[in-house]
């Protein structure tokens, strides 16, 4: 594990928020001139702790999506069931993220959709398919609180 001290965690802070804050502003942001605060950063980025940038788009605002959450059970829990359950999921466009979840449920996915018919035809084609899905509740998202980006709150206080 890295070591990290206040101003790692305060960059990395910075760069969740802003990643394509300039230099010299993340400098001054950290109380460091521009040579060390950049040396810094890479750093953090040789050990694996920035692993890219990217541009956080608002795809609502592109194109009109309907976001829905599904809790996803399978009937049986070997690994060649699980292993072709998530090529699937690798490979539909439709899902933004799923995750293999401890507890009642298997995994949990955020699908994305035109509208909800469309969402339910995605569905009804994966029970078509096999995948051993046993049963699956569905949430429809109708408000977007807050997304990912922000350092654990562990972390904050002391960044």
């Amino acid at each position: 594990m890295h070591k990290l001290d206040r101003y790692d965690l305060k960059i990395l802070q910075i760069l969740a928020d802003d990643g394509r804050i300039t230099k010299s502003s993340l400098a001054e942001a950290i109380n460091l001139s521009v040579t060390p605060a950049w040396e810094r950063v890479r750093k953090l980025e040789a050990a694996g702790l920035i692993v890219g940038y990217r541009a956080q788009i608002d795809w609502a605002a592109v194109f009109k999506r309907q976001q829905v959450l599904v809790e996803i059970t399978l009937a049986r829990h070997t690994a060649q069931d699980m292993r072709r359950f998530e090529q699937r999921m690798i490979a539909a466009p439709e899902v933004a993220f799923c995750y293999a979840t401890g507890g009642g449920v298997d995994y949990l996915a955020m699908i994305q959709a035109p509208d909800v018919d469309a969402y339910q035809r995605f569905v009804d084609q994966l029970l078509l398919e096999d995948l051993g899905i046993e049963r699956y509740f569905t949430y429809i998202v109708t408000k977007t609180i807050k997304t990912a980006g922000a350092l654990p709150a562990e972390l904050v206080s002391s960044a």
